[in-house]
Formats: C-alpha cells, sequence, structure tokens
C-alpha cells in the first residue's frame, strides 16, 4: 500500500493534538505502519498547530512535503488555506468553517479573508466544510471539535469500520468526557 498522508491544522488549545493520537491509535491497531509527528508553533499563545499523520505498509518519514498531503483535516478556515500548498493535486480538506482571528486582524492590521471555501476550491482543492462547532456545541462542548472532525474523516476511510474508531476514541478520551466525545464523533460522521 502506497503510503497516506494526514495533516492536521489548527490553532493551540484546539485539540488537534488529542485528534492525532486517535488517529495514530486506530491506524496502529488498523496494522499499518504508522508515524506522527507534532509541529508545535506558538501552540499556547493561540499560534498554528501542525500534526503529520503518515501511515502504509512501511513509512519511513514523519515528515510530509509541500504537495504530498492526501488530506488536510483543519480546524479552522484560515489553517487550511494557510497550509494549502501543501495539498497533493486533487487531495482532500476537511474542515471546520469556524473564524478564529489571527493576531494581526485583531490588531486591525489586517482584514479575515472572505470566502475562503470557495478560493480553496478555485486553487483546485476538494473541500469538505461543515460547522463543527456547532456540532461540537449540540454534543455538550465547544471543546468536542476535534471529534467531529474526526467523525467527518471518517467517511473517507470506509475500509475501517466503525467500531475500531469508536475503541481508538475511548482508548484516548479521558472517561469523564467519553459520552460527550462519542457524541460529537457520531454528529461528525453523520451525511
Amino acid at each position: 500500500m502506497e503510503t497516506v498522508n494526514i495533516m492536521i491544522v489548527g490553532v493551540g488549545g484546539q485539540g488537534s493534538l488529542l485528534a492525532s493520537k486517535m488517529l495514530g491509535h486506530l491506524l496502529l491497531n488498523a496494522g499499518y505502519d504508522v508515524k506522527v509527528s507534532e509541529v508545535h508553533g506558538m501552540s499556547q499563545r493561540g499560534g498554528s498547530v501542525v500534526t503529520y499523520v503518515r501511515f502504509g505498509d512501511k513509512v519511513y518519514s514523519p515528515i510530509i512535503d509541500r504537495g504530498e498531503a492526501d488530506f488536510i483535516v483543519s480546524f479552522e478556515l484560515l489553517e487550511a488555506a494557510r497550509w494549502l500548498e501543501y495539498l497533493k493535486p486533487g487531495g482532500q480538506i476537511v474542515t471546520n468553517t469556524q473564524r478564529l482571528e489571527p493576531m494581526p486582524v485583531i490588531a486591525g492590521l489586517a482584514k479575515y479573508p472572505e470566502n475562503l471555501v470557495e478560493k480553496l476550491r478555485e486553487k483546485g482543492a476538494q473541500v469538505d466544510a461543515m460547522d463543527c462547532l456547532a456540532l461540537a456545541e449540540q454534543a455538550g462542548s465547544s471543546k468536542a471539535v476535534n471529534m467531529v472532525l474526526m467523525g467527518r474523516l471518517s467517511h473517507y476511510f470506509p475500509e475501517i469500520q466503525a467500531a475500531a474508531w469508536q475503541a481508538s476514541l475511548e482508548a484516548v478520551v479521558p472517561p469523564k468526557v467519553l459520552a460527550l466525545n462519542r457524541e460529537a464523533f457520531a454528529l461528525g460522521r453523520k451525511d
């Protein structure tokens, strides 16, 4: 099997590291060789956080170069745009439509770009965009956006059974928030 490359991109504090941990657990249990690499920006200060997840028969490096990502899973629209050059031609973006204003926008030095989903599509990306924040809040916590995104991503891996996704979720999520994370995953997984 050819190596599959997934980039998980977001802003510090959104739960992207837990999502990558769940994905790594899932793929290892499915029998793949898996490499996960966390690249932290100013994560404690709301800066970009990027995680690479690579899997296949044999994976030699955890790093994804420009033009190699099969998937970009984005917690925020501008982050999807920021990392677009890493997506391979015909690659898939799975993104939350939430907008988190970066510091230059907050300071009035820049404007948040408009129509980002359309702009991403114009650049040739396939974009699956949904309001993950609303679904996470419906599940019980705005912090469950990561599991909504994992639920949505699961559509693109029909060979991995729903029960395997659930088992990995249960393995990495703390018991006290397990029920709401299960619900968030289920809401993201719905068609």
